[in-house]
């Protein structure tokens, strides 16, 4: 039931024509990519932005699963989302053809190191611990956890009711540890990616749910029984995943990311895959990347 249902919607909004078609997918590879553009720019050998323009193709790790920043659409096959448009802005800066790949909370850093990915778009956390693996571009968006129940189910009003209550979140997320820390009492279920927590909740094997507000609203979008509980658990800064010690490309990406805030296309990505459905007006963010690490520590 609940795949006809996100099949109806997602043709209700090809026909309406407020998807784009951001890229060109291969179900059978589970990848997708654009076509590519003119080089806007050149850059010096042995770079990473050289090479992968002499490559062609900029490999980008986003989630599959995860509505409004980064869905594979059943209806067209094609990859769509908030972080979607973040990496074809990168790839449109090179002039390479973007290639999408799916990236769990609990494989995005592994994919990353081992070079199976180019740089992580997938809604991550920036962490300190994280850091440590990989390092991270200034934060391009700023999300708040939160915690989803069932309307039916009026015994879950904050974080303080899940002592003794099934909740879910991602392998590899940081709510393993937030839940731990301010849920003691409750039993986490880690799954390995949100769709699976989704289903979970509806068939009532758990409780609820706990991770980013943007990624909870993507559900409710799905299936408008569930609801926002409770006050924020924490903040939450997004920030793309470079490879550690790539200090070139790093700089190329935050460039890329601040033209993308500055010019308005920021604004017009958040308003299509968030901002309609939230009703919430945001700016982007101003956050530092040491304000964001500051917050994990």
């Amino acid at each position: 039931m609940q795949k006809l249902r996100w099949r109806w919607l997602t043709a209700l909004v090809l026909a309406t024509g407020m998807v784009a078609v951001t890229a060109c997918g291969d179900d059978d590879d589970k990848s997708s990519g654009s076509s590519t553009t003119a080089p806007a720019r050149t850059f010096e050998a042995g770079t990473t932005m050289k090479k992968l323009q002499d490559a062609g193709t900029i490999t980008i790790g986003v989630k599959f699963e995860v509505p409004p920043f980064g869905q594979k659409n059943p209806a067209s096959g094609k990859v769509e989302g908030f972080d979607v448009d973040l990496g074809q802005a990168i790839a449109d800066e090179l002039g390479v053809k973007a290639k999408f790949v799916e990236a769990l909370s609990d494989n995005r850093i592994p994919f990353l190191k081992d070079g199976t990915t180019d740089v992580i778009l997938s809604t991550m956390t920036i962490t300190a611990e994280r850091d440590q693996e990989i390092d991270f571009s200034d934060p391009y968006f700023v999300a708040e956890g939160r915690i989803l129940t069932k309307k039916s189910d009026d015994s879950i009003k904050g974080i303080d009711d899940l002592a003794g209550k099934k909740v879910c979140t991602a392998l590899g997320s940081t709510y393993e540890a937030t839940l731990k820390k301010q849920a003691p009492k409750a039993t986490v279920r880690p799954v390995d990616g949100y769709s699976d927590c989704l289903e979970l909740i509806q068939n009532g094997s758990v409780d609820a749910e706990a991770t980013d507000d943007v990624i909870l609203t993507g559900q409710i979008i799905q299936d408008d029984s569930l609801q926002l509980v409770g006050d924020k658990l924490t903040t939450e800064p997004y920030g793309a995943g470079i490879k550690e010690g790539d200090t070139e490309f790093l700089a190329f990406v935050n460039e890329v990311f601040a033209t993308f805030k500055s010019d308005g296309r920021w604004a017009k990505s958040y308003e299509k895959w968030v901002g309609q459905y939230t009703g919430e007006d945001r700016d982007p963010p101003e956050m530092s990347l040491k304000e964001a690490l500051d917050l994990s520590t």
